[in-house]
């Protein structure tokens, strides 16, 4: 028998939610509370928005995490160290960086962890056109590349088909704080920013809005 609710959550259209700046232990836990339910098909899907304070996390390869500075270090400095199970290895977030972390019922669209990664590429891709930076994949380097550097990682997770952690694109932040680590356990790597590659400031509102729109494009309704 159909369950009327279960069938109008799967059709009805994708959420986003602005989280504004805020903490990414909080964030994580706001994660893990909508992808229970999304398994469960009380909630549509949903992608959060957010910018966080300094931080530094570290993905579920170990061999991946490379700290170039120790914790009381980088606690002085403000720099908080997570340890999550995620995809990739450490990477940063601050204030002026873009997150988005898509809450997917990724069989519904027919994806395939592969697949959403390159999609999630896809769509930063875009948004980064619209911003006047051209940026491009690399084969077995998760994330986005303008030229040698690095201008966007990605770090997913994937529990009973629902994704879960996201991707990360470097607008206007302070990259300072990649000099504290091997980003994503590649050595040699130099971080990049849009404000880097064009001397210009952005609205973060406005370049929320225009990720809203990429989003609901790629993932709305509509496409399942």
């Amino acid at each position: 028998m159909r369950n009327p609710v279960v069938e109008e959550i799967k059709k009805s259209p994708l959420q986003i939610r602005d989280c504004g700046l805020a903490d990414y232990r909080q964030i994580l836990q706001l994660q893990q509370l909508l992808r229970e339910k999304r398994q469960q098909d009380k909630i549509p899907n949903t992608v959060l928005i957010v910018e966080h304070p300094a931080v530094i996390t570290l993905g579920a390869r170990q061999s991946y995490n490379k700290l170039l500075a120790g914790r009381e270090v980088l606690a002085h400095k403000h720099i908080e160290v997570v340890d999550v199970r995620r995809g990739g290895g450490t990477t940063a977030h601050n204030p002026g960086q873009l997150v988005f972390y898509p809450i997917l019922h990724l069989q519904q669209f027919g994806l395939g962890a592969g697949e959403y990664i390159r999609k999630l590429e896809a769509i930063g891709a875009e948004l980064l056109e619209q911003l006047d930076v051209h940026s491009t994949r690399r084969k077995g380097a998760p994330g986005l590349w303008v030229g040698t550097r690095k201008i966007a990682s990605v770090g997913v997770r994937i529990s009973r088909q629902t994704s879960y952690h996201g991707m990360a694109i470097n607008i206007q932040n302070d990259l300072s704080i990649f000099d504290f680590i091997v980003p994503c356990g590649l050595n040699n790597v130099e971080m990049t920013s849009v404000l880097k590659e064009t001397g210009k400031h952005n609205s973060m509102t406005q370049i929320k809005k225009e990720l809203a729109k990429l989003l609901t494009k790629h993932f709305s309704a509509d496409q399942i």
